[in-house]
């Protein structure tokens, strides 16, 4: 037993306490958003395709502030020498038959686009949010909501649009409340069923249970890990909304005959496809990159906001 005493006093000491660097946190400190942006950047195929967003935004919500351009202006049309005049240093992306700088129809046309997309986006997320959230969580809401779903889900969507905007009229504000009257159903029953999984875990039982309010439950059990769910379907519908509003101009709906978009561009283009090519191609690869661009942002951004990835 003394030789074990020994032992100890010769290997070990007492140390004297610092209450300073006691106090202090060795783990690192740890930011979600810090991780998400890391995650984000991480991606050179993101970064790619955000500045090419970036870049196509800040062209078409600023540039036609000086370029004054007027889609159903023809003053040129009887000035030969402005006409059909291929891509020059002049003339970025050429002209017309009327005469008009293709680059200022172009951006026109694109700040059109994106900000229906935007707006019709934005209202479809918030309503499909709130209605999805209370669907999930509720028996009553559910049986009602399920027959609403299954009538409107079996008509296609955009036969739904078309006929709402023969029923409204040409507008602006008219196609956006189209395409928003019926298209939140589906972000709704996309949240109902991810809410549904977080409902029945253990933690939201116990909350239940010991009376916590259901708004509440919602607000601070749910929705807070759902972020990278509704990221996703936001980077679905984006750039769906673009396509339905570019096919719907191309078609001649919603809008008024004055109001420029890439669909209506597009579609006045078209028979110059064989003739001069750049007047339909051009603007075709700007939609192409607003879609693809939009779509690969908003899924790298939403694995970003997945906890599941920081690990």
């Amino acid at each position: 037993m003394e030789k074990l005493n020994q032992i100890n006093q010769e290997d070990f000491s007492f140390v004297s306490i610092d209450t300073i660097n006691s106090e202090k946190i060795d783990t690192p400190k740890y930011s979600y958003w810090r991780s998400v942006a890391r995650k984000f950047f991480a991606s050179k195929v993101a970064i790619a395709m955000l500045i090419i967003l970036v870049l196509i935004i800040l062209m078409s919500f600023i540039q036609p502030l000086f370029s004054g351009y007027d889609f159903m202006n023809v003053s040129n049309i009887n000035n030969f020498d402005a006409r059909y005049n291929p891509p020059s240093a002049k003339n970025w992306f050429g002209t017309d038959a009327n005469g008009q700088s293709l680059f200022d129809a172009v951006w026109a046309g694109a700040r059109t686009s994106i900000l229906i997309s935007v707006l019709a986006t934005t209202i479809t997320t918030v309503i499909g949010v709130i209605v999805g959230a209370l669907w999930g969580v509720s028996k009553k809401v559910d049986r009602v909501m399920l027959e609403v779903y299954n009538v409107i889900s079996n008509v296609p969507s955009l036969l739904i649009i078309i006929v709402l905007a023969y029923a409204f009229g040409s507008g602006f504000w008219n196609l956006v409340f189209a395409m928003c009257l019926t298209s939140w159903i589906g972000t709704a029953y996309f949240i109902r069923v991810q809410v549904m999984i977080m409902r029945d875990r253990e933690y939201n039982l116990a909350s239940r249970n010991l009376g916590t309010p259901v708004g509440r439950m919602i607000g601070k059990n749910i929705l807070p890990y759902l972020v990278s769910v509704v990221m996703t379907d936001i980077s679905r519908t984006l750039p769906g909304f673009i396509s339905a509003e570019t096919f719907l101009s191309f078609l001649g709906v919603g809008l008024s005959a004055d109001v420029p978009s890439l669909g209506r561009i597009i579609s006045k283009y078209t028979p110059n496809i064989s003739n001069y090519p750049y007047l339909f191609w051009i603007p075709v690869v700007v939609l192409a990159l607003v879609s693809i661009s939009l779509y690969i942002v908003g899924q790298t951004l939403a694995d970003a906001t997945d906890p599941r990835t920081h690990l």
